[in-house]
């Protein structure tokens, strides 16, 4: 059958009469990149650790890997021990020479988390929940309070701060609220769907937001508006493997590295947790429940159930992660969990594509970089190069750029950069007219009872 589409050329099986995209030099052009790239950033940095164009340009490329991994048609085991390398020694290493990107690759790691746990609510269920921020910020709020002298405010008798060592001890319990509010969520919007679904959400987003502004009275728990500093750190575990080894890191180096390693063992488990999810029967039955919640409970789907699941694998991870995020920034306040956040998220999951893992990790990282980076590169090198006027700062139009690249998404790739196979299938499925088969010779009509038969009688 012919197809609308065409094949990309890094299809398995496409193209098989060109060597350079298949077989043995496949593999030595991919390899090539990946030796070359991450040599030129490397020395880039060693040569000039400050941030430029430069530096910037090979920083993509070597983020790029992963997506180049992604869709070549290579074999799982090289490309699992290609990421693993990349991701546990090349980039933490380029790291160390430049906080900056460090941090751009910590906030990448993050929001690929909160992206990844929200794609299981509105990607695989179906369920528009512009409230997601809230979940991030109760686990913010929770190591935010104990770790500081906050909690003695309402905890008579507490022996806080918590210590450091404890940071692991809450780590799990934040997963754990993060699960509690997503039930709390769950439970009232059971029966709604779309639009009302949308506002009951946002409207929990805002609730949680005014609390965290007003729990300083009449007994400060939140302390307010000013929000909480002072937020204490995990403990430095890997200070006797940097030892062994020799690293000789200053203090700020060896903090972003322990933040990088922790987000990236919560990422790698968040994303094995939602693909084991998504293959199991809960994840066919967030499908189902998403293409059609009548049909899905005339098949016997556990619809409460599965939407109350939805909510708590999206809300725990969540939490967890706000936790991490309070001890990284040292600062929390309520401005920072507004509806903007959620919305730049719900952005992330529609730019990769909904209900893809793959296509949200590139929908987080493109907005990450565009926030971070890109757009403030670009202003810096237009004012190096012209007299740009303060209301043409590129920086300032973030959430215009944002509402013209969902616009174009909306009009000319629905699905997203990545999107699901089945979602794929449904908005761009076959339109061509199959090839033509020979048409078969029509079946003689049967003689009926007036018919003369041919020894000249009629039928009986």
């Amino acid at each position: 059958m012919a197809t609308s589409e065409s094949k990309s050329p890094f299809a398995a099986g496409s193209n098989p009469s060109n060597p350079f995209l298949h077989g043995p030099a496949l593999y030595a052009l991919v390899t090539a990149y990946l030796v070359i790239v991450p040599s030129l950033a490397i020395g880039n940095m060693m040569s000039n650790p400050r941030p430029s164009l430069l530096g910037d340009i090979l920083f993509l490329g070597l983020l790029g890997s992963f997506l180049l991994l992604h869709k070549a048609p290579l074999s799982p085991t090289y490309k699992g021990v290609a990421a693993a390398i990349l991701l546990g020694a090349v980039l933490p290493y380029f790291g160390t020479f430049n906080q900056f990107y460090m941090d751009v690759m910590i906030q990448i790691a993050m929001f690929c988390v909160l992206a990844t746990g929200l794609n299981v609510v509105v990607g695989f269920a179906g369920l528009l929940d512009l409230g997601y921020i809230a979940f991030y910020a109760v686990g913010a709020y929770t190591w935010a309070i104990v770790s500081t002298g906050q909690a003695n405010n309402f905890i008579p008798g507490g022996h806080f701060p918590l210590g450091p060592e404890w940071f692991f001890v809450f780590l799990p319990i934040t997963l754990l609220i993060g699960a509690i509010f997503g039930v709390l969520l769950g439970l009232p919007v059971l029966r709604l769907r779309g639009d009302y679904l949308a506002i009951v959400t946002l409207g929990f987003g805002e609730v949680i937001r005014v609390l965290l502004t007003n729990l300083d009275r009449p007994i400060n728990i939140t302390n307010g508006a000013q929000g909480i500093k002072g937020i204490g750190q995990p403990p430095l575990f890997l200070n006797p493997i940097f030892n062994a080894f020799g690293l000789n890191l200053n203090r700020a180096q060896t903090v972003q590295l322990h933040f990088y390693v922790l987000v990236a063992v919560i990422l790698l488990t968040m994303l094995l947790v939602v693909y084991r999810l998504s293959v199991s029967r809960i994840g066919r039955a967030w499908t189902a429940i998403r293409e059609d919640e009548t049909a899905a409970i005339a098949m016997g789907v556990p619809l409460v159930r599965m939407k109350l699941l939805a909510f708590v694998t999206g809300a725990s991870f969540a939490g967890a992660m706000g936790m991490v995020f309070a001890a990284k920034q040292t600062f929390v306040n309520p401005p920072t969990f507004d509806l903007i956040r959620s919305i730049n998220i719900l952005a992330m999951v529609i730019l990769g594509g909904m209900g893809s893992i793959p296509g949200v990790l590139l929908g987080a990282t493109l907005v990450t970089l565009l926030n971070l980076q890109i757009l403030p590169r670009i202003t810096s090198e237009l004012e190096a190069r012209t007299t740009l006027p303060a209301a043409l700062d590129p920086a300032q139009y973030q959430r215009l750029i944002f509402g013209l690249m969902l616009v174009l998404m909306t009009i000319f790739r629905p699905q997203g950069l990545l999107p699901e196979e089945r979602r794929n299938q449904e908005l761009h499925g076959d339109t061509e007219v199959p090839s033509a088969v020979p048409d078969k010779p029509e079946a003689e009509p049967a003689p009926s009872s007036s018919t003369p038969t041919e020894s000249g009688g009629t039928g009986a």
